[in-house]
């Protein structure tokens, strides 16, 4: 039970607001040297070198700098007006473009802070001027924004690749369709929402000087490019051409094209980017560390044994298992980081779910789609966070946590639907 202890005693401290990457790798050692002694952490060395050796995560930091740079040349700026003026004559327009500008920033940047902050600026007064209502708003910001950790490039398709042992490419490819499903719900919520409430998505009045070619044409211009550079990363993993590494270094450089295209590149812009995208990659890699060495105490203490004979004798088999799990992520996903998540709790899990003759694939999608969840749960979903930093003064905490519900009902709806009917997301 030493191990179980640990988990718990982990779980409490991340909850009191302990650093993440120090907790693990303290617990770990505590709990370690006293089940086992020093000797148990013989072998860390060697499993740090292996981690920083991992091709698959060198992914991480060049697909981070690719958004970073993204970022920083108001693509999304220049998206939302231009999508905007587009959809702005239809009932719940600007908040329809909100969700196709947020699936674009998704497929170019997957920065979840970035899109929630940029729209959260740019379309939020936009719809309050035309009274829209706040919760719908503010809900349709914070759901758009979190796109980025299902549609690929997805740095957790990544982090779940490598935990699992599954082709990145192949995460990938699994998930372009429920991200596509995911982002018609949304903006089937948002037409039905309007439809029976015409206050709450009032359509924007057309600008007759500017004619419907120009406004097809401007809204053209804004979207190929960061289109042309997602085709150009996701074509050359889809087709076999490059590695989702290779493909990631490709999409940097795609970047800083287009950031010279946007008239933005400068040597400051590219300092900051890279700046930043060390402090992540930093980040993410520390608690990958702690990780390590928690997995493995927990693992010595003969805690996987007893997680996967508790899991084995759940009734249902291996659907009682995946309600079960589902709903323990989605919990955890109120209260801890999905980096957390994913090198702690997925890879207890992951012994379990292949003793249980699972697609692979199919559960790390799963994870996958309820890890986005945790941005939008309150009490600290990061999604609401972003947004409540950037809000006009009118927009209280109350109205984010009322606006993001549907939407969390319609990711857990989806989830669902992927776990019912796995052949039609081809992962049968």
């Amino acid at each position: 039970m030493i191990g179980i202890v640990m988990f718990f005693v982990a779980l409490f401290a991340l909850l009191l607001g302990f650093p993440v990457a120090f907790t693990f790798g303290g617990i770990a050692l505590i709990f370690g040297v006293w089940a086992e002694g020093f000797d148990m952490f013989a072998f860390m060395p060697y499993r740090i070198q292996s981690i920083m050796e991992n091709t698959v995560l060198m992914a991480v930091p060049l697909f981070v700098f690719m958004g970073l740079v993204l970022q920083k040349t108001r693509l999304a700026e220049q998206l939302l007006e231009s999508m905007g003026r587009l959809f702005g004559g239809v009932r719940g327009g600007i908040a329809i473009s909100t969700v196709l500008v947020g699936a674009l920033l998704a497929a170019s940047t997957g920065v979840v802070g970035a899109s929630v902050v940029a729209m959260g600026l740019i379309s939020l007064p936009v719809m309050l001027k035309y009274n829209y209502d706040k919760g719908l708003a503010c809900g349709t910001i914070c759901a758009s924004g979190t796109l980025g950790q299902i549609i690929p490039p997805s740095i957790v398709l990544i982090l779940l690749g490598d935990v699992l042992g599954v082709p990145v490419g192949d995460l990938f490819q699994a998930a372009i369709l429920p991200g596509f499903v995911l982002v018609g719900a949304y903006v089937a919520y948002i037409l039905i929402y309007a439809k029976l409430n015409p206050d709450a998505a009032q359509p924007i009045e057309r600008d007759d000087s500017i004619s419907r070619s120009q406004e097809v044409f401007t809204a053209l211009k804004a979207v190929i490019p960061p289109l042309a550079l997602i085709i150009v990363v996701l074509g050359s993993i889809f087709a076999g051409i490059a590695t989702p590494t290779e493909s990631a270094a490709l999409g940097g450089f795609g970047a800083i094209v287009l950031a010279i295209l946007y008239r933005m590149f400068s040597w400051k812009m590219i300092y900051e980017a890279a700046k930043e995208t060390v402090k992540v990659t930093a980040m993410v890699f520390a608690i990958l560390l702690g990780a390590t060495a928690f997995s493995m105490a927990f693992t010595y203490t003969g805690g996987d044994y007893l997680v996967e004979e508790w899991m084995m004798a759940i009734p249902g088999e291996k659907w009682g298992f995946l309600i079960i799990t589902m709903l323990v992520i989605l919990i955890l996903g109120f209260f801890i980081d999905f980096v957390e998540i994913c090198f702690i709790i997925v890879p207890i899990l992951a012994p379990v779910a292949e003793a249980m003759g699972l697609n692979m694939t199919w559960f790390a999608i799963l994870v996958a789609m309820n890890l986005q969840t945790s941005f939008l749960t309150p009490p600290f979903g990061f999604s609401l966070f972003y947004l409540k930093g950037v809000a006009p003064a009118g927009v209280t905490t109350r109205d984010i946590y009322r606006g993001v519900m549907p939407f969390i009902a319609i990711q857990i709806a989806v989830l669902a639907s992927i776990l019912i009917f796995p052949n039609f997301y081809g992962m049968g």
